[in-house]
């Protein structure tokens, strides 16, 4: 059950922003980077007003330990950035992930390599996807396309880590970011604000047994046991997984865009099918742990598959992999650097289509 109020329009930043208070967020640690600087604005006010605490750190590293430090006591806590700040926050998002440590990371991905530019761009999927930071790790990663997903989600993401105890990362980019759309606000209803104290630090221990939590494992054994249970946890989420199917019963060709590039191709699946071509559009909403299964039924009805992202070609390994025992994916680059718009994409799918 959940409390909704009046439609507002906003940006795809604020909504996050507004969705993370909803979830009853208390901390945010921030540092400016460009294109999120939206979210840590608002927060720096809007949290306290909530009675929550604003901290904007001295660089992303501090951020992402203030933020393992928090979720260390069991406080829903959030930290935010764009791709070379969300680098520098790895070795810490692998201790919070190492340690069971709950904790929200939003990336609003930004062209690259190196600084790149300011621009929207795809090309932090595998460090998103793949656990970014040193070792064996995976955590629970959103990617929403629309801004009302943004508010959506965020809320999804605290009750992930808490209910998982793990770091979620909502995945976004320059155009999601910046976009302003109607949302209808909600907060959901009887959140537990308590959630973790069976395990959190607490700074003393009140006569209970002594907590600890860590990520380094030395005794004979301790890490392989730690890893397995990690691992036993990652594929639990597979029972998680979401992804929009649109228009792809009877389709011939699958798109398969998460995002931004979601909802672009979206509007060219529309243009197709307006002039009777049978096209479809498999956007992935959960990007770990991907919907494979999802995806492989699609593929076992004797589709085909046309894989768009804005990188060079990320997610198309998950697709691919999702349906490499039926079919495989042709693939379209969307350069970053470059803003697509839905007549760019019409000529590779058409080309696809024809075969060609």
């Amino acid at each position: 059950m959940s409390k909704k109020t009046e439609r507002i329009f906003v940006k795809g930043n604020e909504a996050i922003a507004r969705g993370a208070l909803a979830a009853k967020c208390k901390c945010f640690f921030g540092y400016p980077i460009t294109p999120q600087n939206d979210i840590p604005e608002f927060m720096s006010s809007e949290i306290i007003k909530a009675g929550g605490d604003f901290v904007q750190a001295e660089s992303e590293v501090a951020a992402a330990n203030m933020l393992l430090g928090a979720g260390a006591t069991g406080v829903r806590a959030m930290t935010s950035s764009s791709s070379p700040g969300i680098a520098l926050k790895q070795e810490a998002i692998s201790y919070m992930a190492g340690s069971e440590v709950p904790a929200v990371i939003v990336n609003m991905n930004r062209g690259g390599p190196g600084l790149g530019d300011i621009g929207p761009a795809q090309g932090d999927y595998y460090q998103s996807t793949r656990g970014g930071g040193h070792g064996d790790y995976r955590h629970f990663t959103l990617g929403p396309g629309t801004v009302q997903e943004a508010y959506d989600l965020t809320i999804k993401a605290f009750d992930i880590a808490f209910t998982h105890r793990t770091p979620v990362l909502i995945l976004g980019d320059a155009i999601l970011g910046q976009m302003k759309e109607p949302i209808t606000p909600w907060e959901p209803e009887n959140i537990d604000e308590e959630a973790g104290r069976d395990w959190a630090i607490t700074g003393r221990t009140d006569g209970r047994e002594k907590r600890l939590i860590k990520s380094l494992f030395l005794e004979e054994g301790a890490l392989a046991e730690q890893n397995r249970h990690l691992q036993a946890k990652y594929d639990s989420w597979k029972d998680l997984t979401e992804a929009e199917q649109f228009e792809t019963e009877d389709a011939d060709l699958i798109i398969c865009a998460y995002g931004s590039i979601g909802r672009i191709a979206k509007s060219a699946v529309r243009k197709f099918r307006k002039d009777g071509k049978k096209v479809g559009l498999f956007r992935p909403i959960t990007l770990y742990p991907f919907p494979s299964d999802e995806l492989k039924a699609l593929a076992e009805q004797g589709k085909r598959f046309l894989t768009i992202e804005h990188n060079l070609g990320q997610m198309l390994d998950d697709v691919r992999l999702a349906i490499r025992t039926v079919a495989d994916s042709d693939f379209y680059p969307i350069y970053p650097g470059n803003l697509p718009t839905p007549d760019e994409l019409e000529e590779p799918i058409l080309k696809c289509l024809e075969g060609k």
